[in-house]
């Protein structure tokens, strides 16, 4: 299966808006599972549609398998029926006067495969896939997620080297959404295509991956394995963008935090990285621990503080707790009921090795910066 490679892509609609798409380097390497990430107008979709062809870059070059099939400098466009790549939109975009059959077989019909090798290529993937059944249904007669899968079939049949998806399970209810996700990883690994997926739901990408590329504003932020995206962020983008709820921060420099919460995070932080002191805290809502104020439960180590509850949200399966400590906000994630009330006093701690450190630009300190300095006895 082929590897693809973006060098100085850039993609501007006009020339007075900003780029939507800016000096992105990408590399994919063969087979793998990539998932494009991020928010509405990153630039996610757009990338993806120039890979496919079905947009021009304004500059950079795009390589499959060390082909170049665009390059701006080079004068090289290769159109997106000759670049072997199978595409599945979030519309699906089935041909709505045409049966389940005849929507898979499509494809073939362009190659000009003669109908019995359709026939048997077509019947083979819609089996595969639970379809057969419909195969003589139009698209308006199907549900979403058969639909989906049609819109998969018929892109499947054709064996494409890589396979383009453009949020491709966004229009499903929670359930299918389920199975389609389990449904893409089996034909994932059956297949061993290339696969980019592009989604703003950072749970599809956590699951699905093998690699996510997190994009902000045309550029690209993290290209990372789904690990280290979630527990090792390169920068507060990242952090706050990926995980529900949302990361924690206390600032250490100038932000929104009280000083005096800034102060005993310093006070622990004593002797770490001084570009701590400049820059903020992260902690996930699952390392905060919560227990009455008289427990001696909390390691050593760890970072503590007293908290007032005044908030408890179960969500199914696991509760998440507001907590306010010297007047700023923090969110605690437990799996097990919280024997807590509304308006306890609690005290919470992390353990070191759980607190994210940035630098007053918001990029990712390394972890040794956390751990104080051996001072030399005079």
């Amino acid at each position: 299966m082929p590897s693809i490679t973006l060098r100085g892509i850039e993609k501007r609609y006009s020339r007075s808006a900003a780029p939507s798409v800016r000096n992105l380097d990408l590399d994919i390497a063969d087979g793998e599972f990539l998932c494009v990430l991020g928010p509405s107008g990153c630039g996610k979709t757009t990338t993806l549609r120039m890979i496919a062809g079905l947009e021009h870059p304004t500059a950079g070059e795009i390589q499959v398998d060390g082909r170049t099939f665009d390059s701006v400098e080079k004068g090289v466009y290769v159109p997106p029926e000759k670049r072997g790549m199978g595409f599945v939109f979030q519309s699906y975009a089935l041909w709505p006067h045409l049966t389940v059959q005849d929507n898979v077989e499509f494809g073939l019909a362009l190659r000009n495969m003669d109908r019995k090798a359709r026939r048997a290529a077509s019947e083979g993937v819609m089996e595969k896939l639970g379809i057969a059944k419909y195969r003589d249904r139009y698209p308006s007669d199907l549900s979403g997620g058969q639909q989906q899968r049609v819109a998969l079939a018929r892109m499947l049949v054709v064996q494409p080297s890589v396979i383009l998806m453009d949020e491709p399970l966004s229009n499903l209810d929670a359930k299918l959404r389920l199975e389609m996700r389990a449904e893409l990883k089996r034909i994932h690994l059956e297949s061993k295509s290339t696969v980019i997926f592009v989604t703003h739901d950072q749970w599809e990408a956590m699951t699905l991956a093998s690699m996510i590329a997190v994009m902000s504003e045309g550029t690209l932020q993290q290209l990372d394995t789904p690990d280290n995206i979630y527990n090792r962020p390169c920068n507060r983008f990242v952090a706050e963008f990926v995980g529900s709820p949302p990361m924690n921060f206390i600032e250490l420099g100038s932000g929104g935090t009280s000083a005096a919460l800034s102060a005993s995070l310093r006070n622990h932080l004593d002797g770490a990285d001084p570009r701590v002191c400049r820059g903020s805290v992260g902690m996930r809502p699952e390392s905060l621990r919560i227990a009455a104020p008289s427990s001696d439960a909390m390691p050593a180590a760890a970072y503590a503080a007293h908290a007032t509850v005044t908030g408890i949200m179960p969500t199914g399966g696991s509760w998440i707790v507001e907590l306010t400590t010297a007047g700023q906000k923090l969110f605690a994630s437990v799996n097990a009921p919280p024997h807590i009330q509304l308006g306890d006093e609690a005290v919470f701690w992390v353990d070191r090795a759980d607190l994210h450190l940035f630098d007053e630009h918001g990029d990712r300190l390394p972890d040794e910066a956390a751990v104080p300095h051996q001072r030399k006895e005079k």
